[in-house]
């Protein structure tokens, strides 16, 4: 499983992406229910299960209680790209003819770091997380380069698209006026996998997997600038020392490979379950399974491991209670508890 939200209008109800391109519908309620086929666009996607491709994220419309839109992020072929799309929803199913292309994304040539996450904002604008176009090492020099949509996360108004454009640009985008894609909001970014805004602060807070060493929490602001390639984390990338951090904006924690190797991106907690978590911001590793938090109001504090699940965790579920889950790629859901 790639990514699991809840369907708006119906709290006990969510969709579950897996990988090969199949959204299922799953009754939070029932464990033992089988979870029923929402859409299928398996014949439409790139499908390698030993690298970072397919169906990659999931995002409802604001209104989609009334209009049944919802959008996808998959990896397509003939050229290789991702692109995010427009479904409509009716009733329990999803009409797959139903498909309108938003953005294409610039050829790749290498199958890893896609991105993958798509949520829409406080301020009603659809954020897009972009990664490097792979290969190890930003071969193609896409992180600090601004007027390329790799490496990036991308802000753009869906509801806003006209005169044959399927989108709109925000006017206050960091380079709508130049300098840069109109699309970019934040840069410097190697894959940024799975982020979330804390629905308490509005602040959005991304998790973007490291090169060979490191891995990093980054709070996201307009026009910030993360650091990659230069910088990998706090450490200097390329050059591998006396690297020039002007201008950059440093994680707000980080990890090296002794703890894991792919960071998971998670939510601000913000349930009731737990309340010594409040304004946590709480994330994972693929890799090792151990998931940590971090005070979100406190900069200096260190983050605390919160257990290790030994699972790989590909992404992170938060209900309708705004409690949080664990989502695996062999397809287990684990809640997070308090141990008593």
């Amino acid at each position: 499983m790639t990514d699991m939200e809840v369907v708006p209008g119906e709290p006990s109800v969510a969709l579950v992406l897996t990988k090969d391109g199949v959204v299922h519908r799953v009754d939070l309620r029932d464990g033992t229910a089988a979870p029923t086929v929402f859409l299928d666009i398996r014949d439409r996607l790139i499908r390698n299960p030993d690298q970072e491709e397919g169906l990659l994220g999931l995002a409802f419309s604001p209104d989609f209680t009334t209009s049944g839109a919802f959008y996808l992020y998959s990896t397509r072929g003939d050229p290789r790209h991702n692109r995010v799309s427009r479904f409509i929803a009716r009733s329990d199913r999803a009409d797959p003819a139903s498909e309108q292309p938003i953005i294409d994304l610039p050829e790749k040539r290498f199958s890893n770091h896609n991105g993958g996450e798509i949520i829409f904002g406080p301020d009603g604008y659809l954020y897009v997380g972009v990664g490097d176009g792979g290969g190890g090492g930003d071969p193609d020099g896409n992180g600090q380069n601004t007027q390329v949509l790799l490496a990036k996360i991308l802000r753009i108004d869906v509801a806003g698209g006209g005169a044959g454009s399927s989108y709109a640009i925000p006017g206050d985008n960091p380079f709508a006026r130049g300098g840069g894609a109109p699309e970019v909001y934040a840069y410097g970014l190697r894959n940024p996998w799975r982020f979330a805004f804390d629905p308490a602060t509005g602040a959005l807070w991304a998790a973007d997997v490291g090169q060979n060493k490191w891995e990093e929490v980054d709070r996201i602001v307009s026009g910030g600038n993360y650091g990659w390639n230069v910088m990998e984390a706090t450490h200097c990338f390329s050059p591998a020392s006396g690297c020039d951090e002007a201008g950059l904006r440093l994680p707000r924690a980080e990890y090296g490979h002794d703890a894991g190797c792919s960071i998971t991106g998670g939510y601000v907690y913000r349930g009731r379950a737990m309340p010594e978590l409040d304004g946590w911001y709480v994330y994972g590793d693929y890799c090792s399974g151990r998931v940590w938090a971090v005070n979100t109001a406190d900069d200096t504090s260190p983050p605390v491991q919160l257990v290790d699940t030994k699972a790989s965790i590909t992404s992170f579920f938060r209900d309708a209670a705004s409690e949080l889950y664990a989502v695996t790629f062999n397809r287990q859901i684990l809640r997070l508890e308090r141990v008593q």
